[in-house]
């Protein structure tokens, strides 16, 4: 019973994986990647720091991997994806702003 599960399994990843591999998916892993990177780049932060901190680059992260998730939400026509990160996205770019304009404001340099 074991095995069968094993190979049920196997045959579900090679599907997912490896038939239905095509520049959509490449995109879509690409995307995520970069969505991901975002959290690698907070914890280096936070540990150097030896606080909590959202470093600048979080936040770009987070736009450029969230507009390319929403991209490949568009054309994989998947409205959880649409709506999730149309909205993300206009999260990120505010607190750029918001980061932006207090530095014009004299304060500290742009966090890294």
């Amino acid at each position: 019973m074991l095995i069968q599960y094993g190979q049920a399994l196997g045959d579900y990843l090679y599907d997912v994986f490896v038939a239905k591999f095509d520049f959509w998916l490449a995109f879509g892993l690409v995307a995520q990647l970069l969505f991901t990177a975002r959290f690698v780049v907070q914890w280096i932060s936070s540990e150097r720091a030896g606080k909590s901190v959202v470093p600048m680059a979080f936040w770009f992260f987070s736009m450029g991997g969230g507009l390319m998730t929403l991209v490949y939400g568009i054309a994989k026509r998947e409205p959880v994806i649409i709506l999730g990160q149309s909205m993300a996205t206009v999260i990120y770019i505010r607190n750029i702003m918001l980061i932006i304009k207090n530095h014009s404001k004299g304060s500290e340099s742009l966090p890294n």
